[in-house]
């Protein structure tokens, strides 16, 4: 019942309301929905120019297609695809981190990557590249390497690198139901578990946005108890916690079902995560923080070099200890 009146409240308001929601994400700025806590003023706040929303999910998951469907719905583009999915061939699998201005505006308050689509075989690799584009941040163009994946990484030098202020994930809604429903592998949804619940992927204490695709090819009930059950088995709300959008196909043609409630969906998706994004700025670094964050990397340094020499001295002494141990050992007598 929840699921139902859920989507009878998108219904209600998508009419009128989608279009209220486009304009404040188009005069959107980064900090516009920040409010004072903490007793600190805002211009006090570390609060980057542009918010930036990654878009994570396993291989297939449909994330180009949501660029795509941004693209449509929130730049007005029409059904152009921006951004090459993973049916428009059989081999391809976006291997670069790709920025997309979703808004075609160049006073855009925020941006979404798309990235390359994790391996579930190879997980503990794709969870250390995830923990890596959200400590040290991204750029246009960056190469996803999972293991020993060789890729150039030269033509994103001289792009900005972006802190990651919102992490999405991205979910095929069908892998679910092939799994929970028709007896499939359950290491999909493993890997999707152990994805969401990722510490390095938070920003805050808040959950990440779970967006369900490709929930069009299911029969309406096959959906409603795919989606209460990735909820259920995740342990978020399955009203506030997930949206459930549909996609354009590999064609860039949006299936005969969407409608302004699907579309009202993925706007009040990106207005939620922007709200959320200002949520998470910290305050800037006062000059006694930067000088203990450079005295702490100084003693760190310190501590690798005594440690490095202490082992060298160490395997030097045992060298030589050895052939001085040989000549005190008594010699047998006949």
């Amino acid at each position: 019942m929840k699921v139902v009146r859920e989507m009878e409240r998108l219904c209600l308001i998508s009419e009128h309301g989608a279009d209220d929601l486009k304009h404040k994400l188009m005069v959107y700025k980064s900090g516009d929905f920040w409010i004072p806590i903490g007793g600190i003023k805002k211009e006090d706040m570390d609060i980057p120019p542009v918010i930036t929303v990654l878009l994570v999910g396993l291989s297939g998951s449909g994330k180009s297609s949501l660029i795509n469907l941004m693209y449509s719905v929130l730049g007005r583009s029409g059904l152009i695809p921006f951004s090459q999915t993973s049916g428009d061939s059989s081999t391809y699998s976006t291997m670069i981190l790709e920025e997309h201005n979703v808004l075609r505006s160049t006073r855009n308050g925020f941006c979404v990557y798309d990235s390359r689509g994790l391996d579930c075989n190879r997980m503990e690799d794709c969870l250390a590249e995830v923990t890596r584009w959200m400590t040290n941040g991204v750029r246009h163009n960056q190469p996803c390497r999972f293991g020993g994946d060789g890729v150039d990484g030269s033509c994103s030098s001289g792009f900005v690198r972006r802190r990651v202020n919102y992490a999405v994930v991205v979910v095929d809604l069908t892998d679910v139901f092939k799994a929970f429903f028709c007896g499939g592998d359950l290491k999909q949804v493993e890997a999707i578990k152990s994805l969401f619940h990722f510490p390095s992927l938070r920003t805050s204490n808040i959950d990440p946005i779970l967006i369900l695709t490709h929930g069009d090819m299911l029969q309406p009930m096959e959906r409603l108890l795919s989606r209460i059950k990735i909820c259920s088995y995740l342990g978020i709300p399955v009203t506030t916690g997930a949206y459930d959008i549909v996609c354009p196909t590999d064609q860039c043609i949006l299936p005969e079902e969407s409608d302004p409630v699907s579309f009202f969906a993925l706007t009040e998706a990106v207005y939620r995560i922007l709200l959320q994004s200002d949520r998470t700025h910290l305050p800037k670094k006062t000059i006694k923080d930067r000088i203990i964050d450079f005295l702490t990397r100084v003693v760190s340094l310190l501590a690798y070099f005594f440690a490095a020499i202490s082992r060298i001295l160490q395997k030097w002494s045992d060298q030589h200890r050895m052939p001085d141990l040989m000549t005190t050992l008594p010699k047998k007598t006949c």
